[in-house]
């Protein structure tokens, strides 16, 4: 039997099997973190969407879990992109750039 042929795709125990160099990799930021409120595809309640910060997963999460607990609301964190529940982006705004980062609102 060839070898190029019997590479494992799928396993019923683990999910999709994808070789280490083929795992998505988050883009690289140019410095500054955008704050943007999103309702679409979210049945009207707005979320604030922070994306460009430069940390890796574990500090994203603690970091995600402070602005919750500071703005008072729920959130999430996926691929990168901190999602904040409801319109906070002024304090958003205040909390990022007291830790010493560069912000910018983007979008309506």
């Amino acid at each position: 039997m060839n070898d190029n042929n019997s590479r494992l795709v799928y396993s019923t125990d683990s999910g999709r099997i994808k070789p280490a160099e083929e795992q998505p990799q988050r883009p690289k930021g140019d410095g500054i973190v955008r704050i943007q409120r999103q309702t679409s595809g979210r049945k009207g309640k707005g979320v604030c969407l922070i994306t460009g910060i430069d940390l890796d997963d574990a500090a994203l999460v603690a970091l995600a879990a402070e602005l919750k607990k500071k703005c008072g609301c729920g959130g999430s964190l996926k691929d990168g992109v901190i999602e904040i529940q409801g319109d906070k982006r002024e304090l958003l705004k205040t909390l990022l750039e007291a830790k010493g980062m560069k912000v910018k609102l983007a979008g309506g």
